[in-house]
């Protein structure tokens, strides 16, 4: 969450920050009202304990002066009564004020580009030559048709719609896939590590998936517990409420995971194809660092899933975003596109954050530096998306009878 001593200290230049990233007005007011409430509330609670203390130096007055105590003790009584209310308001305000700070994003950098969405995206550079087919190249649901290697009628009847079940050669390049990218992220220093699809309410909250999103989670009926949008959520968690030697830092992962989203608010979008599933797999760079750290490690995360799409032989661009199209941690991100011959266009397949302390203080991740306890930075980004990449290689790699060809590197991974 945003640091609430920040933005009770400075607003106005907070609340610029915010409208960067398209938070609403009457959201900021509120805060604004609660802030002002707190203060009015807090000057009374301070002025009824101050005469508290002062009443309360008196005793030893009067009975030296052999004065009666009994009307003092009566005053200090009440004040003690009163002093317990105001006090009880003060924190009642506070839980407002947290409670509000739980849904109001991350402050952006102020390197990110102004811009309402992803139209106002700044491309920082293309990597590799998009392909040239000489025959019109297909989109990858028209690959490989007639076997049907993506079946999304049989996916609708063990589920519903947007699920799906790979069979053959794509189900073998799934699992080459995982293994593949969890291989070259360790080679880079990432540590592998296994967790939880379903997690509790406190640790979606940590990362800050809660309570803003709830709708797009699915929930375990009955229980706090839900399954998983990302493996960031629990790979980050893993250091909820721990407090880290600087020396273990940075601590950087990566993880495999199934993913599960509601798309609650994707209605109408890329209904056809693999594009936008309610269930797919994500291979996840995760890492927790120094403030000083944070910004090296995020772009070695960004070079290292350029590098494994590059190692893939799949075309693709970096694309900074701009405050309007952040996403709600991130305090910056680069979004990396791959090139899907098919539709003609760059489509995201990985987008990674830096989200400086937002996270870290929501779920008190720290680290002992000497005496004191610091928020770590956390970062978080795809490497990448099994689904997409699945896509663009059947896309890129494909031949004009409706096959596809697979990248040198992953053939003894499909052995």
């Amino acid at each position: 969450m945003i640091d609430l001593k920040l933005l009770e200290k400075d607003f106005d230049t907070v609340a610029k920050k915010l409208k960067k990233k398209k938070v609403d007005e009457e959201l900021l007011e509120k805060l604004k009202e609660l802030f002002k409430e707190l203060k009015e509330k807090k000057a009374i609670q301070e002025e009824l304990q101050a005469t508290q203390n002062t009443k309360s130096k008196l005793f030893p007055i009067y009975k030296k002066e052999g004065k009666d105590i009994n009307e003092l003790k009566k005053e200090l009584e009440e004040n003690k009564t009163k002093i317990a209310e105001a006090t009880q308001k003060v924190r009642g305000v506070e839980q407002k004020l947290y409670e509000l700070a739980m849904s109001i994003p991350n402050l952006p950098d102020d390197s990110v580009p102004e811009g309402d969405d992803e139209e106002d995206n700044k491309e920082i550079k293309k990597v590799l030559d998009i392909p040239k087919f000489d025959f019109t190249p297909k989109e990858h649901w028209d690959l490989d048709h007639d076997q049907k290697l993506i079946d999304f009628e049989r996916g609708v009847k063990l589920a519903k719609s947007r699920f799906s079940v790979l069979k053959g050669k794509v189900a073998r390049l799934e699992r080459a896939l995982i293994n593949y990218m969890l291989d070259f992220n360790r080679k880079r220093g990432f540590q592998e590590v296994s967790v939880p699809y379903i997690v509790n309410r406190p640790t979606l909250e940590g990362t800050g998936q809660l309570p803003k999103f709830e709708d797009d989670l699915f929930k375990i009926e009955g229980e706090e517990l839900f399954l998983i949008p990302t493996a960031e959520v629990p790979v980050t968690n893993l250091f909820r409420d721990e407090i880290i030697s600087a020396e273990e830092l940075p601590i950087m992962m990566t993880a495999y995971s199934a993913c599960f989203r509601k798309e609650a608010g994707s209605a109408g979008r890329d209904t056809r194809g693999m594009i936008r599933q309610h269930q797919f797999d994500k291979v996840e760079l995760v890492s927790i660092t120094k403030p000083d750290q944070s910004e090296e490690v995020f772009e070695k995360m960004v070079e290292c899933a350029s590098d494994l799409l590059t190692s893939l032989g799949l075309p693709h661009r970096l694309v900074e975003l701009c405050g309007g199209d952040l996403g709600f941690s991130a305090a910056k991100t680069i979004d990396l596109e791959v090139w899907l011959p098919g539709q003609n266009r760059y489509r995201e397949i990985s987008s990674v954050s830096n989200t400086r302390d937002f996270q870290s203080r929501r779920a008190k991740i720290r680290y002992k530096d000497g005496k004191k306890n610091i928020l770590t930075h956390t970062l978080n980004g795809s490497s990448l998306a099994v689904g997409r990449t699945i896509i663009a290689i059947m896309e890129n790699y494909q031949t004009e009878n409706g096959d596809f060809n697979i990248p040198e590197v992953l053939k003894k991974y499909m052995e």
